[in-house]
């Protein structure tokens, strides 16, 4: 199935796919969703806190249940709800909003969840819990459950610091590492993820010829997840908590591709990161920042090595394809949407598109090394 339909998209087309979330300003590609009213989540409800995540209403009045069942079961309720702007009956205030001092409405952990262990075990309840009742099952329902935790950080764009390698609960807490949560439950809270794409070519020379790229391209298992049967860049996968980035790679590399480590940690190499907020067909929101690496393949050497092959079921298979069929599999929306868009940041960066040949250049340029909208939130 192709996302353009039967049109032939603009490499600007691509990336509005991905990039489709825009916080207080009119969205290039109209989303049935943009007339929600987002709601920052706060780490705590005292003034400053910082933004950790975007909620939807529907989310919201799921939070405000909880916190009635708490109540009737005794229990101290896990989230300070502020949703009108007017209310000074709490001790604490919301955070002001974009510089213009304003009270905004928002919600927070309650006070008592003061430690990134406190924080981890309620979220790790509340969501289990979810799970094994069927609340928002097209998310984080046993089909959709990975098993697998993701950290969230108090500034998206800071350190990957984490409490595996500080050396205590104080340090921690004084660090950017803010909570971890199961995987697929990020998306409800709007919150930051993080992941590693890698693509593997090579460049053929060819006396009297123009050169020619050509690219490992695997199709993803139609059993996928999310996006079964959709081209992928040649390695790519989520960043766990705990793990760090190019680590993170090296795992990746051989579950996806069966790549030796010791071939990616000599050959791979990191070229920068993409930034894009995308909303899923059903409205819950992911915006991520993708770490990028690449392995030219030197001239002259064996490339058995270099060759990329199915390992773990994810991927169905791999093609050796040159810059004209990626280009038109790309315009034909064939492409797994976060996929395409590290792809185009490689025919940047390589320099096969450019602003010459290319009449979105700068607005393709900037879309995708975006800040999410974050000062807004």
């Amino acid at each position: 199935m192709s996302v353009s339909g039967n049109r032939s998209l603009t490499l600007l087309d691509l990336v509005d796919i991905c990039d489709n979330v825009h916080i207080r300003r009119p969205s290039p590609t109209p989303h049935e969703f943009d007339a929600e009213s987002l709601v920052p989540l706060c780490l705590s409800p005292t003034l400053g806190s910082p933004a950790i995540g975007l909620l939807r209403p529907i989310l919201i009045d799921q939070l405000v249940k909880e916190n009635q069942s708490s109540a009737q079961l005794n229990k101290p309720p896990l989230w300070d709800i502020r949703l009108d702007a007017n209310d000074v009956s709490k001790p604490f205030v919301h955070r002001t909003d974009g510089g213009t001092g304003a009270l905004t409405p928002s919600v927070s952990f309650q006070p008592w969840l003061d430690t990134h262990t406190k924080r981890t075990a309620a979220i790790k309840e509340l969501c289990e819990r979810w799970r094994d009742t069927g609340v928002f099952p097209d998310v984080c329902g046993p089909k959709k459950w990975r098993s697998e935790l993701y950290p969230v950080y108090k500034d998206p764009f800071g350190p990957h610091d984490h409490p595996t390698r500080i050396p205590s609960d104080e340090e921690v807490e004084k660090s950017n590492f803010a909570f971890e949560m199961e995987r697929s439950a990020c998306a409800l809270f709007g919150i930051v993820t993080y992941g590693v794409h890698m693509s593997i070519y090579d460049v053929v020379h060819e006396e009297g010829k123009a050169e020619t790229l050509r690219l490992w391209v695997p199709t993803r298992a139609k059993t996928k997840q999310t996006w079964p049967g959709y081209l992928d860049n040649t390695v790519a996968g989520g960043i766990p908590s705990g793990m760090g980035v190019f680590e993170s790679l090296v795992k990746e590399s051989m579950e996806e591709a069966s790549l030796e480590e010791v071939l990616v940690r000599q050959h791979a190499r990191a070229v920068g990161a993409i930034s894009y907020f995308f909303r899923t067909d059903k409205g819950w929101l992911q915006p991520e920042i993708e770490y990028l690496f690449e392995i030219r393949i030197p001239d002259g050497v064996d490339h058995a090595p270099f060759v990329p092959k199915p390992l773990d079921g994810e991927v169905e298979c791999f093609e050796f394809l040159d810059q004209d069929e990626v280009m038109t599999r790309l315009k034909a929306g064939l492409f797994k949407a976060n996929c395409g868009v590290a792809i185009i940041d490689l025919l940047i960066r390589l320099g096969y598109v450019t602003a010459d040949n290319e009449t979105d250049f700068m607005k393709v340029q900037t879309r995708i090394h975006g800040r999410f909208d974050y000062e807004r939130w």
